[in-house]
């Protein structure tokens, strides 16, 4: 009797062992699981951008992020605050459609605190023909078409003030307002409108400053310009177009492999060949 007691507290405690492992092993299972998940979360990364260049440029990157492990979600976005909005709201990880002057003032204004983790590109701002197809015969009173949103007007006006139609205080630099104007022998009259409207707006006026991605969307060429930024001049430095994102996912792995793809020779290469000039690789 004694001997068969000892045997089924031998089986009991046996049983007991087996339990706690499997719940153990069961624990650590599930931990491995939700790890793995998480691991697999934090490979997809979802961006926000302009169609044209930025959306064609990451169609290029995609295929170099899934063979690094990253599925790459482009979400094509047209105007200029839906994109940082997502990122601040969190239904996008980052965009890829602005410049540094422009971040700083959208977060002066909207109290946010978005910050660039890599330049790309550059697209040089051109000068198209309206009614007038040559800088040297603009007449008095010429109406002149430029960006209304304050770093992208600078920058046309900085562009005016390179070709010697308009003069800036020395100071202005990319902060320039029409009010920074110290000579204006032409009398020029500023036409300010969305970035979008510019080449639609050109069979109205008689020149119009036009954003690199608008006028690619436009159907206009860079050779097409009657004047264009100078490659190394303040713009380049200045208004390189940027992956942004939140300050808690600057550090995040997935976004830094995408900022080296970008600025790899392959997607240099591509956007050369592509572009021929109306964008510009900065590495």
């Amino acid at each position: 009797m004694k001997n068969q007691f000892k045997k089924i507290i031998t089986v009991a405690l046996a049983f007991t062992a087996a339990v706690s492992a499997a719940a153990c092993t069961g624990a650590q299972t599930s931990d491995l699981s939700t790890e793995a998940a998480s691991e697999t979360a934090a490979a997809v990364i979802k961006v926000g951008a302009n169609i044209t260049p930025h959306s064609e440029i990451l169609e290029q990157a995609k295929p170099i992020l899934a063979e690094k492990g990253i599925t790459l979600e482009i979400v094509q976005l047209e105007d200029s605050v839906t994109p940082n909005m997502g990122v601040i709201e969190g239904s996008l990880d980052a965009n890829y459609f602005q410049h540094i002057p422009y971040l700083e003032q959208f977060n002066s204004e909207n109290g946010s605190d978005l910050v660039s983790i890599g330049a790309i590109h550059y697209e040089p701002f051109g000068i198209y023909a309206g009614k007038t197809d040559d800088l040297s015969k603009l007449e008095d009173g010429a109406v002149v078409a430029v960006p209304n949103n304050v770093t992208n007007e600078a920058r046309a006006l900085l562009l005016l003030a390179q070709e010697g139609i308009i003069s800036l205080k020395e100071e202005a630099g990319v902060n320039a307002t029409v009010e920074d104007i110290t000579d204006n022998p032409k009398n020029i009259e500023f036409k300010e409108l969305a970035p979008e409207q510019l080449v639609s707006a050109l069979p109205d006026v008689d020149i119009a400053v036009i954003n690199g991605n608008y006028a690619i969307e436009g159907g206009l060429h860079v050779s097409q310009a009657l004047a264009v930024e100078a490659n190394d001049g303040i713009a380049a430095v200045t208004y390189g177009n940027i992956i942004a994102t939140s300050p808690d996912k600057a550090d995040d792995e997935s976004l830094k492999t995408l900022v080296e793809v970008l600025q790899s020779d392959e997607i240099s290469s591509f956007i050369r060949d592509k572009y021929d000039g109306a964008v510009v690789p900065l590495n």
